[in-house]
């Protein structure tokens, strides 16, 4: 199973979103609260290539973007591959 990381705050709807998804699929994952976190918020600017809104998400240390993106991957089918998850 892939190591997926979610930066996040408590609040976003798009964050809740996300965590829905990956937990109908059964999928564990890091949820890194950004809200009051200065330096969380720094590190997932920086990975993220400079995007500053939440949720942030990394599969295998690959970032794959936010709410809308992952939902796009589990929508072409390509979500379970990079989850690691067997069709």
């Amino acid at each position: 199973m892939a190591k997926v990381e979610i930066y996040s705050t408590m609040w976003c709807g798009y964050c809740a979103r996300a965590r829905a998804l990956l937990q109908r699929k059964g999928v564990a994952f890091e949820d890194i609260d950004v809200e009051a976190d200065g330096a969380k918020r720094d590190e997932m600017v920086k990975r993220a290539g400079g995007r500053s809104t939440v949720p942030q998400i990394f599969i295998d240390g690959r970032h794959v973007g936010g709410s809308d993106e992952l939902a796009a991957l589990e929508r072409a089918g390509k979500l379970d591959a990079l989850l690691g998850i067997a069709p």
